[in-house]
């Protein structure tokens, strides 16, 4: 193998690919990037054996080839490099990198040694604008389980349909909803359960792309489904993953219906008066009061401890319904209304016994839900 390309392109790639590749004692394989260059593309890859990630950069080919070499090492050592033209070249397990003055080799490995990447037929296709889809995957990862006694419920749950793809993850404390716009060539849907820590990675790589590959706010990223993987693909980047296998629950069932009380409150205010009261909940139980008086047109957020006080904040309100009250815990509550981008709160309420919904007042596409603190 024999290639040239800019620092910057070779430098970007590896940020892409590297991250996957780590310690590995069982197999140290998977501590290195499959280096290939063949039908004029140069294609940087690695896996973990549960995700798989592949870059395209650009360069010229002068000698095709292919070769395995440690991620941390080749990583560290293109970042040192000014952002100029860079030689590489294989030679008896040995990589040749030549830019400016600077010459090095470091030890590789062959590569028939590392793991074939699982190809996904590309006939049907799902995608959304990546503003859209960053933006839904903010707002539903966090809710996930981090309990490995429910494997279902530590993934995110992807709904595709023709022209909707609606995501949802709870840990049966709290749930989250987004609804993103789909396009498709199918009308069958797909349902399926991705890893958390699969998300989260292709978070880093969303977050990490140029401005040029994901800048455009039309700029998509696609969706192509198999029975137990999933592909991401997202301009010159591919991340396919291995699905988690089981029910997800019908978490339908724990949205609440017929509310009895809806609530429209100031989101900032809302916020500073949960952190107050969050000062003096309970510890452990994180505990603070919401309650309602039809009458009064205020919301009322307390809280009290017997070790550090007790605050009760009074927030105007617009209140329609029946008194009202619930006890949840202030840091479920923080998450979603965090994740809420709105001027204004919209809070549905049954009773004290009965999850509680919040929804931004101008955009119904997202749902989140906090589960009582049972007195």
């Amino acid at each position: 193998m024999k290639i040239s390309t800019l620092q910057e392109n070779i430098k970007n790639g590896l940020s892409l690919v590297g991250h996957l590749a780590g310690k590995n004692i069982n197999l140290p394989i998977l501590n290195n990037i499959l280096i290939e260059a063949k039908s004029g593309i140069i294609k940087l890859v690695s896996t973990n054996l549960e995700i798989g990630i592949t870059c395209l950069i650009r360069g010229r080919i002068e000698k095709e080839g292919s070769l395995t070499v440690n991620a941390k090492i080749i990583n560290d050592y293109i970042s040192l490099l000014a952002n100029k033209k860079i030689n590489i070249e294989n030679n008896d397990k040995k990589l040749l990198i030549h830019s400016d003055n600077y010459k090095t080799i470091i030890k590789s490995e062959k590569a028939d040694e590392f793991p074939l990447i699982p190809q996904i037929n590309k006939d049907t296709y799902f995608k959304a604008r990546i503003i859209d889809f960053k933006k839904a995957l903010n707002q539903t990862i966090f809710a996930v389980s981090n309990s490995e006694t429910r494997v279902e419920l530590s993934g995110v749950l992807f709904i595709f349909n023709k022209d909707k793809l609606t995501m949802v993850a709870t840990d049966s404390f709290r749930l989250a909803e987004k609804q993103i716009e789909l396009k498709s060539n199918t009308e069958t849907e797909n349902k399926i359960i991705i890893p958390a820590k699969t998300l989260q990675e292709l978070s880093r790589i969303l977050t990490n792309l140029k401005d040029e590959q994901v800048g455009d706010s039309n700029q998509e990223i696609e969706f192509y489904v198999s029975d137990n993987q999933i592909l991401f693909t997202i301009g010159s980047v591919e991340l396919i993953s291995r699905v988690i296998e089981g029910q997800y629950p019908d978490y339908k069932q724990i949205i609440p219906n017929n509310t009895k009380t809806e609530i429209i409150i100031n989101r900032s205010e809302f916020i500073r008066a949960i952190k107050a009261a969050s000062i003096f909940s309970k510890t452990d139980v994180n505990d603070i009061n919401l309650d309602f008086p039809l009458e009064k047109n205020v919301s009322v957020i307390s809280s009290s401890s017997g070790q550090s006080g007790e605050n009760t904040t009074e927030l105007e309100s617009k209140i329609k319904g029946n008194d009202n009250g619930i006890v949840v815990n202030y840091r479920y509550l923080l998450e979603g209304v965090n994740n809420i981008n709105s001027e204004n709160i919209i809070i549905k309420i049954v009773d004290n016994s009965t999850p509680c919904i919040l929804q931004a007042e101008d955009d119904d596409s997202y749902l989140y839900i906090v589960m009582p603190i049972k007195q």
